[in-house]
């Protein structure tokens, strides 16, 4: 896997969520496709997939217009905007994230999806096996190594004796990525403590009270905590806890990770979706691809915060 090192001099945060809503970009053309998009919520990693999936859909000689829809993190308008996505009959969909992505699959079985920013497309039930999809639905994976995750955590937090892990067990995603980490934290001969929040509002309580029990804390690639960044960042500076994440763009509120180029993976997953409009390739006999192009992020201020030299942080 290639790896590069990236050092933040102060991350910069998008400032609030986008309201809910459709934003139809052009109306299509003759020759044009229509592509409609369905995403969780404004977030730096979900946005990049965005754009670079448009990207990859130009660069493999698709000319597409889009339906964006974005549901601000909220179940309720997942269900509705799936719903309008597929009566609105595009010639494909795009799902960014898990709960993006089930939405659509409940709401048709004829037009192509293709997914991205999905951890486990199998487990999520999304397909029936990686390697071959079987129905009308494919993408990419954006699976990290959890192994490497954990291994860069405790190389970054003094004399550990119990590592912290704090997700929403509700999404999917989270739940497969925490599993793993119990279990390499455990390998290690540390304890864990797990504390799950529901939604953005029990962050900073469930964050406090963990940080005070352990000396480093693992956060999976969650959506609900990557929209309390700034949170968690505030409460590791005050714990003086060392936190990694299991994404590595924009703010994460952690110390480092190693983590996916989200731009990248969009434009990776567009390029599939060209396939498919174009009559080249099916759903059901696309793998699901992974990217292997990773990077390790460190934010030097949250380093100097903790009192960490960051060129000491290396990858694992």
């Amino acid at each position: 896997m290639k790896k590069q090192k990236i050092i933040l001099a102060g991350l910069i945060t998008v400032g609030g969520l986008l309201f809910a809503g459709c934003k139809k970009e052009a109306v299509a053309q003759e020759g044009q496709m229509t592509i409609g998009v369905l995403q969780l919520v404004a977030h730096p990693s979900l946005d990049a997939s965005y754009e670079g999936f448009k990207e990859g859909v130009k660069e493999g000689g698709v000319d597409a217009v889009y339906i964006y829809q974005n549901a601000q993190n909220a179940q309720d308008n997942l269900k509705s905007m799936a719903e309008k996505l597929v009566k609105d009959k595009p010639d494909l969909v795009l799902g960014i994230s898990t709960p993006a992505a089930q939405s659509l699959a409940n709401e048709t079985q004829d037009i192509p999806i293709v997914v991205t920013a999905v951890t486990d497309l199998e487990a999520s039930k999304l397909v029936a096996s990686n390697e071959k999809p079987g129905g009308n639905l494919t993408g990419t994976s954006d699976a990290v190594p959890v192994d490497k995750q954990i291994e860069l955590l405790l190389s970054v937090t003094k004399d550990p004796e119990t590592i912290g892990l704090i997700y929403n067990s509700g999404e999917a995603n989270s739940k497969i990525q925490a599993d793993l980490a119990e279990a390499e934290i455990k390998k290690a001969g540390l304890k864990v403590k797990t504390v799950t929040v529901n939604s953005t509002n029990d962050v900073q309580q469930a964050m406090t009270s963990l940080a005070k029990d352990v000396e480093g804390i693992f956060i999976p690639t969650d959506n609900t905590m990557a929209s309390s960044a700034a949170i968690v960042g505030e409460i590791a500076k005050s714990e003086k806890v060392p936190v990694v994440t299991g994404w590595a763009e924009g703010e994460t509120g952690g110390l480092c990770s190693i983590g996916i180029d989200y731009f990248a993976l969009g434009k990776q997953t567009g390029l599939m979706a060209a396939k498919i409009l174009l009559g080249e390739a099916q759903p059901s006999d696309m793998p699901v691809e992974t990217q292997e192009h990773l990077q390790l992020v460190v934010d030097d201020k949250m380093a100097e915060a903790l009192g960490i030299d960051p060129a000491t942080i290396q990858e694992p």
